[in-house]
């Protein structure tokens, strides 16, 4: 890392992600939501992928030495805060970036462990889920997992909260689970750390389906978490400002809304 700092004191967020045409999802949601936190994003692209607003079409990891070099030019350049990790797109890619959390370890680690698209579409075989939970989340701060994601995570545990837990004694610090997918009233998103629950949360379930919600709330964590936050008032506050921007979000194509990351732009003009 570079020892010149940040002279205009904007907290750098080093993001690991796929590049979605659609500028929903992937790197793109992430520098939309580290901006609007107040952060400069620093984007490292793992895949491409091919994709609208309702599916993935199909997507290419980028290779290895890419995404390493990538990441090792700007790390040697930038004062990096907070790394956000997505798509990897392969295991080769994992492994790189554990190489590269590993000669970082007090930077905080966001994962937000992306298996599948909104539409269903596998984005991470066996062998980089296996990869993922072997390589990355002993080394990760907060992990964001859907409540789908969380069973995958850990298949032999019986409850959301068994698999929180088994997650956590693979050594990540704390797991938020988002609730989006469960058929409740409302949403309710649970942290753990310490080998127990810590907080839950409920959220009005809006009506529509989004693209790219999960990057945004992942990348506004780790944002906050480069401006210094601890991690528990970080992930209070990232939920908040997600719920906002999804509840304000807009359907530029046929398919899912994208959450409007500036919704509160919209709303300074509107006062003025």
């Amino acid at each position: 890392m570079s020892d010149a700092g940040n002279d205009a004191g904007i907290p750098v967020v080093m993001a690991f992600s796929g590049a979605d045409p659609t500028g929903g999802a992937g790197l793109a949601a992430d520098i939309e939501a580290a901006s609007s936190m107040g952060c400069h994003l620093a984007p490292v692209t793992t895949a491409i992928t091919v994709q609208d607003t309702s599916r993935v079409l199909r997507y290419q990891a980028v290779e290895g030495a890419l995404v390493v070099e990538q990441a090792r030019a700007v790390l040697e350049d930038m004062p990096v805060g907070a790394f956000k990790l997505g798509m990897l797109g392969s295991v080769r890619n994992v492994e790189i970036v554990h190489t590269v959390l590993r000669d970082y370890p007090d930077i905080p680690v966001v994962l937000d462990p992306v298996l599948a698209s909104g539409g269903g579409v596998s984005l991470a075989d066996e062998a980089v889920r296996q990869a993922m939970v072997t390589l990355l989340i002993p080394q990760t701060t907060i992990l964001t997992p859907n409540s789908r994601e969380v069973r995958s995570l850990a298949p032999e545990a019986d409850s959301i909260d068994a698999c929180a837990q088994e997650l956590l004694g693979y050594g990540c610090d704390y797991v938020l689970v988002t609730g989006s997918h469960e058929e409740t009233p409302a949403v309710e998103n649970r942290l753990y750390g310490n080998m127990r629950k810590l907080d839950s949360w409920s959220w009005e379930r809006l009506p529509e389906e989004y693209h790219g919600s999960g990057c945004t709330l992942a990348a506004a964590i780790a944002a906050l978490l480069a401006h210094g936050n601890e991690p528990y008032s970080a992930v209070q506050e990232a939920q908040e400002y997600c719920w906002h921007a999804l509840a304000a979000g807009y359907r530029p194509g046929m398919g899912q809304l994208l959450p409007n990351r500036f919704y509160w732009s919209g709303n300074r003009r509107a006062e003025d």
